[in-house]
């Protein structure tokens, strides 16, 4: 009887696996949230394989490391003033301080096109936002933040949800964060940019952030836009890289194209040739080794260029200084704002400034009110850290009471959350 039933058994077996591919993908990813998000979870049994199962030990490694304090830096998490969305799990933060950044100079773009923290889907489900060309990937907690797992495919390619096909600027900026656990190229996240080539047909050229390992290269290229060029990492980024969070940011203006990996610039192309269109992000990902980003943002605009100058202005609307989720901790990257800042007050010595905090209208109006305050008295402190007199500067916190785009848009959200200097 038993030789007879084993082909049913078999057969049975082949429709499980089939009809339930992605079923166990959630399982895996679900159990890869409870590693990160737990010191000492129970170890659960998945059916997913033993391929499965290393990933977890690695991230489960990862988030024990960052418990036992082998990980330096400030924790770090999403810009968005939300206290709901904010994770237990162990803050595996970028091993960069905000004195690290002293000499940043990414200005990001003044209007946001599109912002992403993914804090708004549910964790094992495909994000709202997102669309999905080829490979598959979900949304999951990694190492304290909510993010967006490129989990299969040679190449796994998504895209933001956008109203036009069309919808780069110049200039334009595109931020993000990302998270590596393993040596390789594996799991490297890749900016693809579109454009229409001198034959007027759609073509695409791609920016690779390729991490490699503690032993290898590990570089910012591009290649396809009629222009091949690499520059390695620097070596002291390159040999911390893994097991920690990373900022990845580029900026188009003129033709000319930098890119940015924590504090370091880089890569810069002096003529890229093309004029981008549109945007998406491609990997080449596997359970073992997944893609993950988060704190994706698009804006228009960027590079402010007023230093030197005579401010005229009544006020500057800034959206690159950022802070941990609900608190008033500034984000390392918010330097290239800040020195932007600086260089104006230096170059106009007669200038004084209200800092004005706004968030968007997540949570109580009352805790924003405060958490605005917070926020704006943060960002005169480091002013002053950085030499500039503080009876120039004024405080004020708006909280979401003046916001200046709809709340009930991610990209709304983000331009309301800004910091404003507002001359006096």
């Amino acid at each position: 009887m038993k030789k007879k039933l084993f082909f049913p058994i078999v057969f049975l077996t082949i429709i499980n696996i089939a009809f339930f591919v992605l079923p166990c993908q959630a399982q895996f990813l679900k159990r890869l949230k409870d590693k990160v998000t737990q010191t000492a979870a129970d170890h659960v049994t998945n059916d997913a394989g033993n391929a499965t199962d290393k990933t977890i030990d690695k991230t489960e490694n990862s988030a024990s490391n960052a418990a036992t304090g082998n990980n330096s830096g400030n924790s770090s998490s999403q810009s968005s003033n939300s206290n709901s969305a904010q994770s237990s799990g162990a803050p595996n933060a970028a091993p960069q301080s905000i004195a690290a950044y002293n000499n940043y100079d990414f200005v990001p773009g003044d209007t946001v096109l599109f912002a992403d923290d993914f804090t708004e889907d549910k964790n094992g489900e495909f994000p709202s936002h997102w669309g999905l060309t080829k490979g598959q990937a979900v949304v999951n907690t990694v190492a304290g933040k909510t993010a967006f797992a490129l989990t299969d495919g040679n190449y796994c390619e998504v895209y933001p949800r956008m109203k036009t096909q069309s919808y780069l600027t110049d200039p334009f900026t595109i931020e993000f964060d990302t998270y590596c656990e393993t040596d390789g190229n594996q799991g490297s996240p890749y900016i693809a940019l579109a454009y229409t080539n001198k034959d007027e047909n759609a073509d695409e050229g791609t920016i690779y952030f390729n991490k490699g390992d503690n032993g290898g290269r590990g570089d910012v290229s591009i290649s396809g836009f009629g222009n091949d060029l690499s520059r390695d990492l620097p070596d002291k980024l390159k040999n911390s890289y893994q097991n920690h969070w990373h900022h990845g940011a580029i900026i188009y203006k003129n033709g000319e194209l930098k890119c940015y990996v924590d504090q370091y610039r880089v890569l810069v192309v002096p003529s890229l040739g093309v004029v981008p269109t549109s945007f998406y992000f491609e990997t080449i990902g596997n359970q073992d080794h997944p893609t993950i980003i988060t704190n994706v943002r698009l804006a228009s605009g960027g590079n402010m260029n007023m230093i030197g100058k005579k401010f005229t202005e009544a006020k500057i609307i800034t959206h690159g200084i950022t802070f941990d989720i609900d608190k008033s901790d500034l984000k390392p990257e918010s330097m290239g704002t800040l020195n932007m800042i600086v260089g104006v007050l230096k170059s106009n010595p007669d200038l004084k400034f209200e800092i004005d905090g706004h968030t968007d209208n997540t949570g109580q109006s009352a805790h924003n009110l405060t958490l605005s305050q917070q926020r704006a008295d943060a960002v005169k402190a480091q002013l002053v850290k950085m030499g500039i007199d503080g009876s120039r500067l004024t405080t004020k916190g708006f909280g979401d009471t003046k916001p200046i785009s709809d709340n009930s848009t991610l990209e709304g959200k983000a331009n309301n959350r800004r910091v404003e200097f507002v001359r006096m």
